[in-house]
């Protein structure tokens, strides 16, 4: 057995069920995965297979550790911002680029991933003893898994593949949950229970703790609204009547109008990183910050206490123990908070449904999301929106109600990113509707792995927001991208009239559903209103 086939079993032994990326690496030339029992796919461009595998991992609370491997030099070159993509957004996955030979690995300006790679991977390692590979890959598994998730990398010099060794016996790893301090549970409860006017912020720690029943229970108890950062949307139902939606660049009225009224903040899996994606923490509020990396505690946000510990076993614990001291009486005040929420909720909406239900040429973007909002059962789609205005029209109008139906970024986001985090959604879910929406920028990025989706299956529904310009950068560009959808083999459609938005996006959910890559062009107007705070 030499090397390759030893990784190959490996991954395998560690549920590995795609390897995805770019040749040459030895793992895609040899079909070492493939005879391993492990789907292949190579795409156009390298880190459009890194997103991949960070949707897979979103959309699988992280269960699904899969593996990535790329050429040396060019490939590692490329790949760089997709692992640095999922490391920011805390995604696991396991990296295998090929480098140099071990003669040349120090040579300038050969490009190397272990040097380069260190800032952007939880662990690095250049595996130049063979006779290691276990121990090598097992550590790079084993730092994606437990902790923080976020990705491990193992570099193998191209003259390492070949190499002889013997049989491997090789058992895969296990993820393992923290809990918070017992000992300070009680204070946390009854600094919640005395608080006028406590507010919820929920993160993607919840999603990859699968805290979403506790915190629903949590808040009921404590008749506290919810938010959610970006990454968090869809950890609490929007629908629910103590949701304030999720906090981004832009976001619904109620959310910053209960953040400001508050006087007791409790972050729950959620880092409070001051990002122009996510919410802002007044001064003077009392925080309550509990997450599992103990290094978010007082990095961006002083907190007043914490808890460290696994989103759900938190969870857990506080509603045990506020259910305790609350001894079956309710705090008295849910009808008064749900009223608040709702009647500026229903102000809001109000104000924005000119633009909501505009019947203007060309379209206007919150005309599209209005319909993809109400063409699409929510119980069957998982949607992202890409960086820039996309996200803008979505984060606050797009409604989600089930767990891991939107999978959202918080910190730096590259243009193209969603395409292939909903191509990696629908291999982890083909029962799913999985829905992309982006403009003229991001399917200039990445557009050419709609190709990737037709020729490997992944029936993905992609719609370009067609204002022929980048956003509001008065940057133009051009572009019939139904007609290339069509030539990559896959449907597409251009719409102009808003009548017909509805409609094409049911004839979209179709062709999906019938096994067919879709893209819906709607040409759109340039629209510079967003639901910001202080205009909201």
């Amino acid at each position: 057995m030499n090397v390759t086939d030893s990784i190959a079993h490996i991954l395998a032994e560690e549920g590995v069920e795609h390897l995805i990326g770019f040749p040459s690496n030895p793992l895609f030339d040899d079909n070492a995965a493939e005879k391993a029992g492990i789907r292949p796919i190579v795409v156009r461009q390298e880190r459009t297979g890194a997103h991949m595998l960070d949707g897979i991992a979103r959309v699988t609370s992280g269960d699904q550790v899969e593996a990535f491997a790329c050429q040396h030099g060019p490939g590692t070159e490329n790949s760089i911002g997709g692992l640095a993509q999922a490391y920011v957004e805390s995604a696991p996955m396991v990296a295998f680029p090929a480098g140099y030979s071990r003669a040349k690995t120090n040579t300038d300006p050969k490009f190397s991933s272990l040097i380069n790679y260190q800032h952007v991977t939880k662990t690095t390692e250049q595996l130049t003893d063979p006779d290691a590979v276990d121990e090598t890959v097992r550590r790079a598994f084993q730092a994606a898994r437990n902790g923080r998730q976020r990705p491990g990398l193992v570099e193998i010099p191209k003259d390492v593949f070949d190499e002889e060794i013997g049989e491997i016996e090789y058992s895969p790893t296990t993820s393992t949950r923290t809990a918070p301090d017992p000992d300070g549970v009680p204070e946390i409860a009854e600094v919640l229970l005395e608080a006028e006017r406590p507010v919820i912020n929920a993160g993607q720690g919840v999603h990859y703790a699968k805290g979403w029943e506790p915190l629903k229970e949590v808040a009921e108890l404590l008749e506290a609204p919810v938010a959610t950062t970006l990454n968090g949307k869809s950890a609490f139902p929007e629908d629910h009547p103590l949701s304030l939606g999720a906090g981004s660049k832009s976001e619904p009225r109620e959310l910053n109008h209960f953040l400001e009224q508050s006087d007791v903040i409790f972050g729950i899996g959620c880092s409070f990183t001051k990002t122009a994606y996510g919410i802002t923490v007044p001064e003077g509020k009392t925080v309550i910050h509990s997450t599992l990396d103990a290094g978010d505690i007082d990095k961006d946000v002083k907190s007043d206490y914490a808890l460290v510990g696994d989103a759900k076993l938190t969870l857990e614990a506080l509603r045990d123990e506020i259910a305790d001291q609350l001894d079956g009486e309710p705090r008295g005040r849910l009808a008064e908070v749900e009223a608040e929420i709702s009647s500026i909720h229903e102000e809001w909406v109000e104000d924005w449904r000119p633009k909501l239900t505009s019947d203007e040429t060309p379209i206007n973007p919150y005309r599209v999301v209005h319909e993809l909002d109400r063409t699409i059962e929510k119980e069957s789609i998982i949607a992202t929106a890409d960086a820039g205005n996309a996200r803008d029209f979505m984060a606050p109008f797009f409604e989600v109600t089930e767990p891991l139906s939107y999978v959202g970024w918080g910190k730096t986001t590259q243009l193209g990113y969603g395409l292939g985090l909903m191509m990696g959604a629908k291999l982890a879910h083909p029962e799913k509707v999985c829905v992309h929406v982006m403009g003229d920028g991001a399917i200039g990025m990445t557009g050419m792995d709609f190709e990737t989706a037709v020729r490997e299956d992944i029936p993905v529904l992609e719609i370009v927001l067609n204002n022929f310009e980048m956003a509001s950068y008065d940057t133009p560009f051009s572009g019939h991208y139904a007609d290339f959808a069509e030539s990559m083999g896959g449907y597409g459609e251009r719409i102009e009239d808003p009548n017909e938005v509805a409609p094409a996006i049911q004839r979209g959910v179709t062709e999906t559903e019938e096994g067919t890559p879709v893209l819906l062009e709607f040409l759109t107007a340039k629209e510079t209103s967003l639901s910001r705070p202080d205009l909201a």
